[in-house]
């Protein structure tokens, strides 16, 4: 039968010749039982993990060497769709000979790259990279049910990303360290988002708790944060040509007052019992009034207008500007 009988057009050229053997004459589907496993010298384990976006569900058998660990035997059965049955069964090939924590390290990508013909032409269409998703977390199901654990156990990273297992914390530092400003240009860095997409925006084939575009939206307002305060340290510290304290917005200047109230002037506050807030930043006749507010000990304490407030506002006349004058309320 010729590749594209079954379906006019060239929908099947989008899956590989090795995912259609598999669809009709899969190698490894049907089950192991109890009495098979022990006649291996193994343990039995039964593991099953469904997708609620599709309905798809696969039940994995291995039989372990509680000795070695190693996988003896794997099968699968498969409820769905055909690539649903090729991607399970070529995860249960690649499962056999490998130890259970070997096994888990096998990821869906590992099984769509087992699936292709050539190895830069993708085996299956991207809105079916779900399947092999599937087959990455029941391998998990069954090696938690083997060691007694729980499947997130093997998780240490946020996974935005479930075709290409791209974590939440990559994104953000693909993005930061290469100015990305849009998801077309993270799919280009990481191949988040590049398969079934559900993961760049609402509206998916399933849902997300993390999305592309939100991602994008907030590391850009950290950066964007972070600029601020690197602007304002710079002028602190006398480095760089940055704007001076008195062009500073107001938000910049509460920002580099607090830097340097925390810095060098609220630590010895604390050591006595007190502490201050600032209440208010206002130009005034050529001055920029910053006026705060002492609290605990430093209320009540008489060196609170005399000496504490001539250390405070010469630190930061001394680090900011000579037109700071501190004024407690």
């Amino acid at each position: 039968m010729a590749k594209n009988s079954l379906i006019g057009g060239s929908i099947w050229e989008e899956y590989s010749q090795k995912v259609q053997d598999l669809m009709n004459n899969p190698k490894n589907m049907g089950q192991i039982t109890e009495e098979e496993a022990k006649a291996m010298g193994g343990k039995l384990i039964v593991a099953d993990f469904g997708a609620e976006s599709c309905g798809d569900a696969v039940r994995l058998y291995w039989v372990v060497n509680e000795e070695t660990n190693v996988i003896m035997d794997a099968k699968f059965k498969s409820f769905g769709c055909g690539t649903a049955i090729a991607s399970s069964d070529t995860m249960a090939e690649l499962c056999k000979g490998k130890t259970v924590d070997e096994a888990v390290k096998i990821t869906n990508i590992d099984v769509e790259k087992a699936m292709r013909d050539h190895p830069d032409t993708p085996a299956v269409p991207p809105q079916k990279m779900h399947c092999s998703v599937m087959a990455y977390d029941v391998i998990k199901a069954a090696a938690a049910s083997y060691k007694g654990v729980n499947p997130e156990d093997f998780e240490d990273e946020i996974i935005v990303c479930e075709c290409a297992r791209v974590s939440l914390g990559t994104i953000k530092d693909v993005i930061k360290i290469n100015d990305l400003k849009s998801v077309e240009e993270i799919t280009n860095y990481t191949k988040a988002g590049a398969f079934c997409k559900s993961c760049i925006k609402p509206g998916g084939h399933e849902d997300r708790e993390y999305y592309l575009v939100d991602i994008l939206k907030d590391v850009r307002a950290e950066m964007e944060q972070e600029k601020l305060k690197a602007q304002a340290d710079a002028k602190i510290t006398g480095s760089g040509d940055m704007v001076p304290f008195e062009d500073l917005t107001v938000v910049g200047q509460l920002k580099a007052v607090e830097t340097i109230i925390d810095a060098d002037i609220r630590p010895m506050l604390i050591m006595d019992g007190g502490n201050l807030e600032i209440i208010d930043i206002k130009p005034s006749e050529g001055n920029i009034d910053i006026y705060i507010r002492y609290l605990g000990a430093c209320s009540g304490c008489a060196s609170s207008s005399t000496g504490t407030l001539y250390a405070i506002e010469s630190v930061l006349q001394e680090k900011l500007s000579r037109a700071i004058r501190v004024l407690p309320i």
